[in-house]
């Protein structure tokens, strides 16, 4: 699926939204291995990253190829400085629902990306069809949380055990969609 969007942030800098491609990889893994580093609302850390470059390059190729999928990247002043991706959960029950994820450098963070990334993401999976977009999120994270509801998720479920940190023991993780149609 392909996409490509200029938008004006808050610091009145111009970002670019646009598929990652395979000669983005190494950009883009040093972003991943970045954010993954700077906060601790994210999956997996730095340390537990095992492909590189060359994976990565083959992993973006085929999401820019996919009909139902899509990797973007946010890029300001020729930096990309954050990521966001629409997933399928890939069964035929659930081939109506897809998982959202981003992810913005921590120095990017407050001036519009993360919404303007989620709006191309939702605009992508109406696209491919799906009803339903979903995500997970850390119930510490308030930020985020605010973002998602403003742009229509709801919660529809808590897992007390969700994550379990190296820093502070276990993370609640809120479940939220987005309906679609």
């Amino acid at each position: 699926m392909k996409y490509s969007k200029n938008v004006s942030l808050k610091n009145n800098k111009k970002c670019l939204l646009r598929n990652a491609t395979g000669d983005d990889a190494q950009e883009v893994l040093n972003v991943f291995l970045l954010t993954h580093e700077q906060t601790d609302f994210l999956s997996s850390y730095k340390d537990e990253t095992s492909f590189d470059t060359a994976f990565e390059k083959q992993f973006l190729a085929e999401k820019e190829c996919a009909d139902r999928e899509v990797y973007l990247c946010a890029v300001v002043d020729g930096q990309i400085v954050g990521t966001a991706n629409v997933d399928s959960k890939g069964a035929n029950k659930v081939k109506h629902r897809a998982e959202l994820g981003v992810a913005i450098d921590k120095d990017f963070c407050g001036v519009g990306i993360g919404r303007a990334l989620i709006a191309a993401c939702i605009e992508c999976a109406k696209e491919a069809g799906y009803s339903q977009l979903e995500l997970e999120v850390v119930s510490e994270n308030s930020n985020a949380i605010a973002l998602y509801k403003s742009m229509g998720f709801i919660e529809f479920g808590r897992n007390p055990r969700g994550f379990r940190s190296r820093y502070q023991d276990w993370q609640e993780l809120i479940s939220m969609r987005l309906e679609l149609d």
